[in-house]
């Protein structure tokens, strides 16, 4: 019975390791591209460019373009959201390491269920809320308002001053005579803003309320 040395059996496996090694790098392909729209041709950015059923893959940049190492026979999937996934499978008759291809996408259309926000988190809120819900107010209601409000106004013009406008009136009263300290005071007689409150009044009557005021 016939022994072959140690060496010669390390040396076989070594040249049969290397002769599978040569083989499996040459199934390796640079596998690059661009993703682009089917309808219009425009770049997809960040679609996932995958090896079916593995972990290996890349996404393509802003530009739609991807590259990285695959095998010959390997089924390269692409998804992107809002696109139908796609899938190509990488030819066996490369006379080069490296391929290239143009990957259209297809739209995907999805229909989503009809979905209603209430600002309420649950029905006895809701029913909380509705019982203190005010309805609002009809034609009749804002007419009165907008009279109570009117009435309001007129008395309070007929009403004489608070203390914060007496005030008012007191602090613009030492203003003036501070502003106009060394000099002579103007004369209201040119002063057409005085003239213009002056008509207003006149139109409103006051001057005449004021003369029945004193004869009462």
């Amino acid at each position: 019975m016939k022994y072959f040395h140690p060496l010669v059996l390390i040396l076989a496996m070594c040249i049969f390791a290397a002769a599978q090694g040569q083989e499996r790098d040459g199934d390796l392909v640079q596998f690059s591209g661009v993703v682009v729209t089917n309808d219009s041709l425009i770049p997809l950015p960040y679609t996932t460019v995958i090896i079916k059923n593995t972990s290996r893959g890349t996404i393509s940049d802003y530009y739609g373009f991807f590259s990285f190492v695959a095998r010959v026979n390997d089924t390269i999937q692409f998804s992107a959201v809002g696109f139908k996934k796609t899938t190509f499978v990488i030819p066996d008759t490369l006379n080069e390491n490296r391929y290239s291809i143009i990957q259209m996408m297809s739209r995907d259309t999805v229909q989503l269920r009809e979905t209603v926000i209430y600002p309420w988190p649950s029905k006895e809120q809701f029913k909380e809320a509705f019982l203190k819900m005010r309805l609002p107010d009809d034609d009749m209601a804002r007419a009165k308002r907008n009279l109570a409000r009117a009435e309001m106004k007129a008395r309070g013009k007929a009403m004489p001053m608070d203390g914060s406008m007496n005030f008012k009136n007191a602090m613009q009263t030492e203003y003036t005579r501070v502003y106009h300290a060394g000099q002579l005071p103007p004369n209201n007689l040119l002063n057409p803003l005085a003239w213009a409150s002056f008509i207003k009044a006149w139109k409103n009557g006051e001057f005449k309320r004021k003369e029945y005021d004193k004869d009462e």
